[in-house]
């Protein structure tokens, strides 16, 4: 009830006055049954345009930072993204990827639509960055098409960091479904997994027009934070040959 309640009456219409979103192929999305839609990711307003717009309830996997926040601000919003339709998922450990291909086929088991983020992470620079393989796990195990989706114009929107969005038109996109059927029974071997994340990727990148990178994002953005780390700590060290301590007397 919170989330019909969230999507017509409080968060959907604020999103649309303040996004004026164009959506292009709504028809794509399928109006009954399981299927995934994979969406490129440039923004925290991401998580709850593409629901908005949609007909149907979809149910997205969220990260379990966003559920587990101290204090009353934390509670708030773990009950806000819970009603909006959002699984919590812990990326940490080395059971991440599995935990999240389980909560995933749960939703696609009763012919419910998933939302997922391939790359895993929001782009931090706008670019469309390497697909991780859960995506292509859960296609396949549950027999469902994949629906690819491109948000456009919400990284300028909210950019990485910005909590008050900018009043700025964007456009959703979705492309035809991809159907993988030629792959059933194919779901454990790391080739294949590998070349339908691809073809997702690629169909995402196709409805974009992004740059693509093909690197994890998390990989990326570990070796940006490092350099810069690497630039502060020789710009320390040149400081101090600038001004050394003076001897003590």
């Amino acid at each position: 009830m919170f989330y019909l309640l969230l999507k017509h009456v409080i968060l959907g219409p604020l999103l649309r006055l303040m996004f004026r979103p164009r959506i292009e192929g709504l028809e794509h999305v399928p109006d009954s049954g399981a299927a995934i839609v994979a969406g490129n990711h440039l923004s925290f307003s991401d998580h709850f345009l593409m629901p908005a717009i949609i007909k149907r309830r979809i149910t997205f996997l969220a990260k379990a930072e966003y559920f587990t926040g101290p204090g009353i601000k934390g509670r708030l919003t773990a009950a806000f993204f819970r009603s909006a339709g959002q699984i919590p998922v812990d990326r940490s450990g080395k059971e991440a990827g599995q935990a999240a291909i389980r909560e995933g086929l749960g939703v696609l088991r009763k012919g419910e639509l998933l939302g997922i983020y391939p790359e895993g992470t929001r782009s931090h620079d706008g670019r469309l960055y390497k697909g991780k393989v859960g995506v292509a796990a859960m296609a396949l195990k549950a027999q469902v098409p994949v629906v690819p989706c491109a948000m456009i114009g919400t990284f300028e929107a909210q950019p990485p960091g910005q909590k008050v969005p900018n009043l700025k038109r964007v456009t959703i996109r979705f492309g035809e479904p991809l159907d993988f059927s030629r792959y059933v029974g194919m779901d454990n071997e790391k080739a294949v997994l590998r070349a339908v994340t691809d073809e997702i990727m690629y169909a995402i990148l196709g409805l974009s027009g992004q740059e693509y990178v093909d690197k994890y994002a998390a990989v990326v953005k570990a070796e940006e934070a490092a350099e810069a780390e690497r630039e502060r700590a020789a710009a320390g060290a040149r400081e101090r040959r600038k001004f050394p301590k003076l001897p003590l007397s």
